[in-house]
């Protein structure tokens, strides 16, 4: 790639950002491969990256949930509640068990292909007004984002590309879990990095992120999200519920491309 790295970084930050900010998705698990295929940012420096992304650029989609007085709600403290401890257990066993990223890619790809093609049929052929979907329990919501953080923790991504299908397959409008996923991403992130750099004292390994990338893209991610959460009042629902599906679908199936190398 001709230019400056930190300028074609801060590009696919705010590209990123601004298509998966409305569904509450931060756009960590699709610069994973990208860090990795485009950049070559070596394992385990990629992860702490991922999560610098996420610290920096989170607060642009906030700031506009915030002011829409979209993030005081039960769902994004349950959310937040789970992924938090879950992140810590995450970044522990990123550093200390390293589990291959072939295993991930596979368990990505099998989760997020089939539930984003469910989302898409189910947004074309809704389910009948006599059957509605029952939201998940609060119990529910926060064992899943507990078992979120913890793959965050791990790999580094912001978990809304995860929790997003899932509780909106459920039944819960994107609107209401979109900023409730962004929220969890964000604080999880900052827990995360924040135990990647004690873990980087122990010296068990180079586990800093790659400081001038991740600041790139954050940036660029900060931009995009801000543009990218003021889209989503503009969108129709079932708009919504077929980018995330759609973008669900993609992840899936390039994680599933990448997962025998």
């Amino acid at each position: 790639m001709a230019g400056p790295p930190e300028l074609h970084a801060l590009a696919v930050g705010l590209i990123i950002a601004v298509v998966t900010a409305p569904v509450g998705v931060s756009g960590a698990v699709f610069l994973l491969p990208v860090q990795l295929s485009v950049f070559g940012v070596p394992s385990p420096t990629v992860t702490p990256t991922n999560l610098l992304f996420n610290v920096v650029a989170g607060p642009g989609a906030l700031l506009r949930h915030r002011r829409a007085g979209l993030l005081n709600s039960p769902l994004a403290r349950r959310l937040v509640i789970g992924t938090l401890p879950g992140v810590v257990i995450g970044a522990v066993v990123r550093v200390f068990a390293v589990p291959g990223p072939a295993v991930f890619r596979l368990l990505v790809a099998g989760l997020l292909m089939p539930l984003g093609l469910w989302l898409i049929v189910r947004t074309f052929r809704p389910a009948r007004p006599a059957a509605p979907a029952a939201e998940p329990s609060r119990r529910t919501v926060t064992g899943l984002a507990l078992v979120v953080g913890i793959i965050g923790g791990i790999y580094g991504i912001g978990g809304g590309s995860l929790l997003g299908p899932v509780l909106v397959g459920r039944g819960m409008p994107v609107s209401r879990v979109a900023p409730a996923a962004l929220a969890a991403t964000f604080a999880t992130s900052v827990a995360g990095a924040a135990v990647f750099a004690l873990l980087s004292l122990t010296g068990s390994g180079d586990v800093a992120p790659d400081w001038p990338l991740g600041l790139a893209c954050g940036v660029g991610g900060l931009i995009g999200g801000y543009l990218g959460a003021r889209l989503q009042s503009r969108l129709p629902e079932t708009a919504l519920r077929l980018l995330l599906g759609a973008l669900a679908a993609v992840f899936g199936a390039l994680y599933a491309v990448q997962s025998p190398r």
